[in-house]
């Protein structure tokens, strides 16, 4: 948060002792896929997931995260991986130690984009497409879940991503429970760099104005709400939605916590501590695009636990439809909660 950087974790496996990083809220956090039939497409075994049972020898209880929130944000590959060691031999391994690069990788393709964009001067793009949050949610965003059959209504997806009971992100609690925004073995599904790179590419767009079936952007919300932040924010889709279609959406936002900087040199000296200041609550509803009261959103994700919120959802009926974001507590004394928030949908339009 401070230095504006998205931390990228491997995430825990095995009997290695390794821990869970469940204070991570502000980064990602990997698991890693094996092939299927020449794709990755199943969380590997070795994983232990968000929600793991496995007892390490070094540690009496189990390694698993504190209260009901999930760690796993995203799915990469990581089994059988080809490298080349440092005498120019090429090695096979695996772990998310090799699915965390491919997800740092994906992050440089799209800031290289975002420096293109912005140094064209194109509309929709500036400073604020380098930003952690942003990087987070398209990535996080356009992550795979189901194959798409070819007529666009899985939003192009390239595989179905399995768990290893070879249940989908469809068959989970986070598909059908609006509190929980993450699978607990995959998070939002499988990572996929040219979806990334389609995710980010039309720009940033303001709820000021109809938004188009993909984009992103960059905003803030305030608890007393005002012009220069109000408590929610609605984001119009230009175009009615296609029925039977999914619609993608991933909001995002930081948890505070500030270093007890003792001699005050601005950076961490050994014996300085961290205080936690909290996290804030935001929340993402789908509604009809003429409605005003939160009871008639068709779905929602409104985890009290996590600093994200994450709606995939198949359109009822072809219609005007809107996203609305909402500041629904405050914990910390900052006056201003930024967010980023990331969509993708079908527009029920020719060429769209």
């Amino acid at each position: 948060r401070v230095h504006d950087v998205l931390y990228v974790i491997a995430g825990n496996q095995g009997g290695g002792g390794i821990p869970i990083p469940t204070d991570n809220y502000n980064g990602i956090n990997v698991a890693y896929s094996r092939l299927e039939d020449g794709t990755y497409s199943k969380v590997d075994f070795a994983n232990l997931s968000s929600e793991p049972d496995f007892r390490s020898r070094r540690s009496p209880a189990p390694e698993t995260n504190e209260g009901a929130r999930r760690s796993i944000n995203i799915t990469a590959p990581g089994s059988q991986i080809d490298l080349i060691d440092p005498d120019g031999r090429i090695r096979t391994a695996s772990g998310t130690s090799f699915a965390a690069p491919h997800v740092v990788g994906t992050l440089a393709l799209i800031q290289q984009l975002a420096d293109r964009q912005i140094r064209a001067g194109l509309p929709n793009w500036n400073l604020d497409a380098r930003r952690a949050m942003v990087s987070k949610v398209i990535l996080l965003n356009s992550a795979d879940k189901l194959a798409d059959t070819g007529d666009g209504l899985r939003l192009g997806m390239a595989r179905t991503l399995r768990d290893e009971s070879n249940r989908t992100w469809i068959d989970s609690d986070a598909y059908a429970n609006p509190m929980i925004p993450l699978n607990k073995d995959m998070g939002t599904g499988h990572l996929n760099a040219y979806r990334a790179y389609q995710q980010f590419l039309p720009g940033a767009f303001t709820p000021d104005q109809a938004v188009p079936a993909i984009g992103w952007n960059y905003d803030g919300l305030s608890l007393a709400g005002s012009s220069e932040a109000p408590q929610y924010q609605d984001y119009k889709f230009e175009a009615p939605l296609k029925a039977g279609s999914y619609l993608s959406a991933t909001l995002a936002w930081e948890r505070v916590v500030d270093l007890n900087d003792a001699n005050g040199n601005g950076i961490y000296d050994i014996g300085e501590t961290f205080s936690n200041r909290g996290l804030n609550n935001l929340d993402m509803y789908l509604m009809p695009a003429d409605a005003n009261d939160l009871s008639e959103s068709i779905w929602s994700s409104v985890s009290a636990e996590d600093s994200l919120e994450h709606i995939f959802y198949q359109i009822p009926q072809t219609g005007r439809y809107k996203l609305r974001v909402v500041f629904s507590q405050q914990v910390h004394n900052q006056p201003i909660q930024p967010y980023a928030l990331a969509w993708w949908a079908v527009a029920d339009a020719p060429n769209q």
